[in-house]
């Protein structure tokens, strides 16, 4: 059997607030990446994760500062074999992918998650973009899972819960930019945080009448992406993830402890 090559591109945001931090000051490390969970440094569980999913070939690293990753041998030794490529962060997350997806050809499209999704897995990756590949006509995809899933498996963990008329649904940081017009979302992500003080105006971009469905509790999640696709011209797409430790990051130290919980348990 011939090998198919790697259908997806990565990028991975990883810059942080280094000791300012407050999972970096519970660690002890320079930067919440470095963070040590199982042995190894958070980042490094995340891009192995993609390296031996097998469905990624380039993997853009962007951030943490070149200083803090020399302080890692393990990342360093996969930045210096190639397996990893680096490039500096920008001010904001969308500006960083905005630099990264820039950097990327593209007629290939290109997977994104974070430098804090530590539970990520071969097997989650793999699932993502099997079904996000598979949304046909669809310039964007997303994950998400059910919270009913999450809260099952994880009743103490507090994760942000979007309540839909149709389920309620936490993100997974995982999400896939399937064509040249997918990376417009990047521009539009953008401009929400450039407006994040005024809501107003970041409603705006979204549509009051949704905003006020959506308060009411009448928007459907479908509902939400078809608006959302009319609005902006792109096309968007959903992956519902059955995995409830795809919507587990370390956002926080309490985060850390149950992620090394997790991780802790015998198989």
């Amino acid at each position: 059997m011939i090998a198919q090559p790697p259908r997806f591109n990565a990028i991975v945001l990883a810059a942080d607030r280094g000791h300012d931090d407050p999972v970096a000051a519970a660690a002890g490390v320079p930067a919440k990446c470095l963070t040590p969970i199982a042995g190894k440094p958070m980042l490094l569980r995340v891009l192995q994760a993609l390296v031996q999913s097998q469905q990624v070939g380039t993997i853009l690293l962007c951030g943490p500062k070149a200083e803090i990753l020399e302080r890692s041998p393990e990342l360093r030794q996969l930045l210096s074999d190639g397996a990893v490529q680096w490039i500096e962060q920008q001010a904001t997350p969308s500006r960083s992918a905005a630099a990264a997806l820039e950097a990327l050809p593209a007629e290939q499209p290109v997977l994104l998650t974070t430098g804090d999704h530590a539970l990520l897995s071969p097997g989650m990756v793999q699932y993502f973009l099997d079904r996000a590949g598979a949304t046909t006509g669809c310039d964007v995809a997303f994950a998400l899972a059910p919270h009913e899933l999450v809260q099952s498996a994880y009743p103490r963990s507090r994760r942000t819960v979007l309540k839909f008329s149709d389920g309620n649904f936490c993100g997974c940081n995982l999400f896939a930019f399937l064509s040249p017009r997918g990376r417009g979302m990047a521009q539009l992500w953008q401009q929400v945080e450039d407006r994040r003080k005024t809501p107003i105006r970041v409603i705006s971009l979204i549509g009051w009448r949704a905003m006020a469905l959506y308060a009411m509790g009448w928007l459907s999640l479908k509902g939400a992406l078809r608006r959302l696709s009319r609005k902006t011209g792109i096309r968007v797409g959903m992956v519902t993830m059955p995995f409830a430790e795809a919507a587990i990051d370390v956002d926080s130290v309490e985060d850390l402890n149950l992620v090394r919980n997790i991780l802790a348990r015998p198989d």
